[in-house]
Formats: structure tokens, C-alpha cells, sequence
């Protein structure tokens, strides 16, 4: 297939803003959290590819309107942030709404699918970060793409912020009911309404002895919130099904004395021993686990673990990361929570890429969006705003299967393509 020239690649865009269908009320602001303020500078990428027959009638008219009342129940992401006199962010809920994109492909669904290429994918995603004007900015953008076989992609950049992917999918899961119900709030969705502001928050009493692992201070970005990297950075990814997920486990899982390990496990250590590989003295002798406490509302409230090895990982098997991975790893979620408390918010920081980090994303409810009663063809999320370390997410796919999308320096990327296929027959 001929490279699809990525400049022109889509044609007709359009910039509006839908929000709340009713007015949220005067002066109300949302307070984040010490670690939605951790996780700021990161963002994710959701793009949502449909069939022609999920979106057949379905017009950009009908879209908007149903955003309208969904977006009564998520009326927070349709703030702007704002700075108290301390200096700590916060947002102001005053209904300036999430930014919405119109655009069309000059290809069909299954060509674009077919090249399986994260950068185009980007390009169904609209791609601003926050600032440098913050009261300018808003939290979410929605891309609705039109293909020319007739089928529609979804794209989200969401700031992570907000939430984590959970609260992501969610929130995108929600359109879909409000939708099939005709701009009707289904009674699973009142339900949450009253939670969905819910915060977490950790004990910081203890005395802080280590600063985390598992996050990294930057320079200061001011109301620009974007951390640079000191290389350039490429994403891959790719498809892990169902019977290569059982031959993974069975391999590791056959010499673990821990028994059957989880497919994230096990796909974190083949991962990783690969990127040891690749990096060669540079070998991720730190790594980061990131899993999810809290699922479903908005916000963050992850579990962050740290694996550190003061010795050479070269020489280990798969098995032997995956061992460290399920016993070694560390509890930093306090420790960060008290750091963050301790410079009251105002520090700049970045957990993914800070060390080699593994997300954990495996009951994320990736497929829960229908459209006229049916699920996407392809859903994937994508981390931006990584630092030069890198990250790993594991996805839940339609058939059982995992989709990982890795985010890791350009340079590496073709090798790691190389190994997976050379080694554990996954391209």
C-alpha cells in the first residue's frame, strides 16, 4: 500500500464547542486532588473506530445534541483552569465546554486500520495541550472523522488531570447511553451523578523518609503544560490475541513458583527483558506499576509501584522479571501523596516515563461505547506528555486478546518490533 501523505491526510475541518445543555451554577469550582495534580502534565489519546453501519443516520446534528445532556452530567471537564492566589490550580465549572472537531479521511476505515500506525492514529485526535493560556484551554476535545467508506472514528484528548483512563473510558461510555436513550439520562447514570466529584484522599501524617521512585520533578512549564524530552519519542503497537496470550502465560507461568500469572504480568516482563535488551547499559533497572484503585469516576487515585534492581538485569529471563514484578515491588502511593502535599501542589512532576512504567489497564471497560447498539471495530488509547523512559499501557481488546501500546524514544522502537516478532512471535 502506498504511504498516505500524513499533511493531507485529512481535509474539511471544523472547530466549534458543545457543553452542558443547562447552566452548571454560579462560582462553582472543583478542587484536584494532590495527585490529579501529580498526573497534570500527562494527557491520553482514545480514538473509536465504528463500522458504517453503527453510524449510518447518525449526523453531526444528532451528535452535538446528545453531548449537550451528557455533558450536564459531566459539566466538570467543560471548565477551565484557573489559579488560586497560592498558585495551585483549580477549575472553574463555567460551562465553556469541550472543544469538538469535525474532520474527513480520504481513505476507508480498513486502510487506515490495515497500516496499524500510531502516528496517523494521532491524527483522529486533536493534538493541544494545556496552555499557555490556561483560561483558554479547555480539558477535553472531541474528533468525529468521517471515512470514505462511510465509517466514523471518535478520537478523545483527554487531560490526564481529569482521571485516568478509567474515568476516560467512562466518560466516553456514558455519551453512547445518553445517545441510545435519546438525549435521555439513563437511570445508571443518575445514579453516579453525585459521585462523580468524589475525591480519595491519602493520610500524610507519616514523616517522609525517601523521595518516591516512582515520580519525577521537571523544570518548572509555567501554564504550559507540557514537559520537553531530551529525545524524540515514537509509539508503537500491537496485537496480542487470545491463544498468544495463553502460550505467553503458559511459558512463564510453567517456571513461576507463584503459579499463573496475569496477562499484564506477563506481558510487562517480556517487555521489559526486551527493552533490556535494546537499552544495553541503559538497561530499566527501575520500572514503574500503575494500577488503578478506584474505577470509574472522575479522577486519579492510582496505585504506583517501584521495582528497583541494584544489580544487572541483562541475564534474566522473562520469568525472573515477571517474579520481581509480582513480589518486589513497592508501595509509593503515600510517599507521593506527601511530597504533593508538602509543596501544596505547585511542583511540576511526570510519573510515566519518569521510569520504564507499566499501566495496568486490562478492566478498563475499552468497548463499553455502542453505537446503535454496536461496539467499535478497533479502540486504543495512547499516553502523550511521557518522559524519555517510557510507557507501557496494556488494553483489553475485542476478542479476548490485549492491545499494548508502548510509547518509548524513536530510536527504539524498529528494534522492538524486530524482538517481539524474533522472539515471542507478537508483531
Amino acid at each position: 500500500m502506498v504511504s498516505p501523505d500524513v499533511e493531507n491526510l485529512l481535509y474539511d475541518v471544523k472547530l466549534s464547542s458543545v457543553g452542558p445543555a443547562t447552566v452548571t451554577g454560579p462560582d462553582v469550582v472543583h478542587e484536584p486532588s494532590n495527585m490529579d495534580l501529580v498526573m497534570k502534565l500527562h494527557y491520553l489519546r482514545g480514538v473509536y473506530f465504528f463500522s458504517k453501519a453503527a453510524v449510518q443516520g447518525l449526523t453531526i446534528y444528532k451528535i452535538k445534541e446528545s453531548m449537550f445532556y451528557w455533558l450536564d452530567l459531566y459539566y466538570m471537564p467543560c471548565g477551565r483552569l484557573r489559579r488560586s492566589e497560592s498558585g495551585r490550580p483549580f477549575i472553574k465549572c463555567n460551562d465553556c465546554g469541550a472543544r469538538f472537531i469535525e474532520a474527513k479521511c480520504d481513505m476507508s476505515m480498513n486502510e487506515f486500520l490495515e497500516l496499524n500506525d500510531c502516528s496517523l492514529q494521532n491524527r483522529l485526535v486533536y493534538n493541544q495541550v494545556i496552555g499557555p493560556e490556561l483560561t483558554l484551554s479547555p480539558l477535553v476535545m472531541i474528533q468525529i472523522t468521517g471515512f470514505k467508506c462511510g465509517g466514523m472514528s471518535v478520537g478523545l484528548r483527554w487531560a490526564h488531570i481529569l482521571g485516568d483512563a478509567f474515568s476516560a473510558t467512562e466518560f466516553m461510555n456514558a455519551w453512547g447511553q445518553v445517545l441510545a436513550t435519546e438525549n435521555q439520562l439513563p437511570k445508571s447514570l443518575d445514579q453516579k451523578k453525585s459521585q462523580l466529584q468524589t475525591q480519595v484522599q491519602i493520610s500524610a501524617n507519616e514523616n517522609l523518609s525517601t523521595f518516591p521512585l516512582s515520580v519525577k520533578q521537571v523544570d518548572p512549564v509555567g501554564d504550559h503544560w507540557l514537559t520537553p524530552n531530551n529525545c524524540k519519542m515514537g509509539t508503537l503497537s500491537f496485537q496480542i490475541t487470545a491463544t498468544q496470550l495463553t502460550e505467553l502465560q503458559s511459558k512463564l507461568s510453567g517456571q513461576s513458583q507463584n503459579g499463573k500469572l496475569s496477562h499484564f504480568v506477563s506481558i510487562s516482563a517480556v517487555l521489559w527483558k526486551c527493552l533490556a535488551k535494546i537499552r544495553g547499559e541503559s538497561e530499566p533497572s527501575i520500572v514503574t506499576i500503575c494500577r488503578s484503585k478506584t474505577k470509574g469516576r472522575l479522577g486519579n487515585n492510582p496505585i504506583l509501584s517501584v521495582i528497583k534492581v541494584d544489580y544487572s538485569i541483562a541475564n534474566l529471563g522473562a520469568m525472573e522479571l515477571a517474579a520481581l514484578i509480582m513480589d518486589q515491588k513497592v508501595d509509593e502511593s503515600s510517599q507521593i501523596e506527601q511530597v504533593a502535599e508538602k509543596n501544596q501542589g505547585l511542583a511540576d512532576s511526570i510519573v510515566y516515563g519518569a521510569n520504564l512504567t507499566f499501566v495496568d489497564l486490562e478492566e478498563a471497560n475499552l468497548y463499553g461505547l455502542e453505537l446503535k447498539g454496536m461496539k467499535p471495530v478497533f479502540a486504543n488509547y495512547i499516553a502523550h506528555g511521557v518522559g524519555d523512559e517510557g510507557v507501557l499501557l496494556v488494553l483489553p481488546s475485542r476478542n479476548g486478546g490485549r492491545t499494548v501500546t508502548i510509547t518509548v524514544p524513536e530510536s527504539q522502537v524498529s528494534q522492538l518490533k524486530a524482538l517481539m516478532k524474533k522472539e515471542w512471535n507478537i508483531c
